[in-house]
């Protein structure tokens, strides 16, 4: 038995925030059924394209677990089929842009006379305002909920991370949205609307730097290394480079290595309760009892010169040593692992945190598993649909359509 067994999704989702969401939800168990457009499909299935007649690792990435219709809902028999399918379904996932959902015809109030049981689940770029209408990416988003001015270096420009907490993280806010819908329902008996803004979603994950803004009214904030650079702040929460962002300073280090690898580095944080520790491994046992070292307030104005300190050690250990010495310790340090290192690492595929899928078209891959682990559910990866492959069986198994209504539908152009 999986969690969500007997949960019916309707996937009208694209891209990466809407799939991101109902790929969780497959993973747990709901019957996830894409829409697509016949033909054409998910714009990413022909995106990035790594090898010539198969979809693209975009597409299969974010859409396992599932099953592909095609539906034409300008076609009067593909908008009955919709129509069948909303009073069938449990939930309905949409990333439309703002308004087009209720163009076809399928407004609030139309989907709850088909089905008031029906939760209706949205990600769109803006909550409403004055950019509720403008169409959002994953960078626009970064930018707009505040992650790409706080993030990078005092004096170089706002940068985007590589994590794509805009159109995955929003992702994964609106299943948690629709699980708890799905639970209020129990109770309630009624559907409701869940909507995720993907603005409301980054600023949800950047909310120490909103803390920071608020810090600000107080004075410097001493933990930002430009307060021991004596670099006055301004008004905003900076950017505060590979700062911790917490109450215990870290950086990230080089290390053995790095002049010819672009991740031999280490996080390396000097967490106050093992401050002797550290002294002892970087050979500095005098900073234990000097005044301007020996308390977290007297290290703030001069984390400079300790990191330096620190750094001079790291460098003459590889990242994986920096770990083997410290971590006995309690000293909280982490390496720089890149995707290679991670791709090839046999932990990971134990967990399924990594699992290699096969497909028809291109074979083996690697992809991301499911993040989170249940001990009565255990989550099972299965390929990404080809475009419209379950569409017969959909139409027969779950709508009740007979074998001959089901071709007649296929050779009208409807599905």
């Amino acid at each position: 038995m999986k969690a969500l067994d007997g949960v019916k999704i309707l996937d009208f989702t694209h891209v990466q925030s809407g799939p991101t969401c109902t790929q969780l939800l497959a993973w747990l168990g709901a019957d996830v059924i894409k829409v697509e457009r016949p033909g054409a499909g998910d714009a990413t299935r022909k995106q990035l394209v790594d090898k010539p007649g198969a979809d693209s690792l975009y597409f299969t990435m974010l859409n396992h677990n599932k099953r592909s219709l095609t539906l034409n809902a300008k076609h009067e028999s593909g908008r009955q089929i919709l129509e069948r399918l909303v009073k069938t379904c449990d939930v309905l996932v949409e990333n439309f842009a703002p308004g087009a959902l209720d163009r076809m015809g399928f407004t609030w109030e139309r989907i709850q006379e088909l089905n008031p049981r029906m939760i209706l689940a949205s990600v769109k770029g803006f909550g409403p305002g004055p950019y509720s209408d403008c169409k959002v990416y994953e960078n626009v988003a970064q930018c707009a909920g505040g992650a790409a001015s706080t993030t990078g270096f005092l004096d170089g420009p706002p940068l985007v991370t590589g994590a794509q907490i805009g159109d995955s993280g929003t992702g994964l806010h609106l299943a948690l949205g629709i699980v708890t819908a799905l639970f209020q329902r129990e109770k309630s008996g009624r559907g409701q609307k869940v909507f995720a803004p993907m603005q409301d979603g980054v600023l949800n994950l950047c909310r120490v730097k909103l803390r920071d803004q608020q810090r600000l009214a107080a004075g410097p904030l001493a933990e930002y290394s430009q307060h021991g650079r004596g670099i006055a702040f301004g008004d905003a929460t900076p950017r505060s480079g590979n700062d911790s962002g917490g109450g215990q300073p870290g950086r990230i280090l080089k290390c053995k290595g790095w002049e010819t690898d672009p991740n031999a580095y280490t996080y390396f944080i000097t967490q106050a309760a093992v401050w002797e520790s550290v002294c002892d491994v970087i050979g500095k046992p005098e900073w234990k009892n000097d005044p301007d070292y020996a308390t977290p307030a007297a290290r703030l104005p001069r984390l400079d010169q300790i990191f330096d300190a620190i750094e001079q050690w790291t460098c003459t250990q590889t990242k994986f040593e920096v770990m083997d010495i410290c971590n006995p310790l309690n000293i909280p340090v982490g390496p720089i692992l890149s995707m290679k290192e991670l791709a090839e690492e046999p932990s990971l595929r134990e967990t399924g945190t990594i699992v290699e899928v096969d497909h028809p078209e291109r074979g083996p891959y690697l992809t991301v598993g499911c993040p989170i682990k249940l001990s009565d559910s255990e989550v099972e990866v299965a390929r990404s649909p080809l475009l419209g492959e379950h569409t017969a069986e959909i139409l027969r198994d779950v709508l009740g359509y007979s074998d001959d209504e089901v071709v007649a539908m296929l050779e009208s152009g409807a599905v």
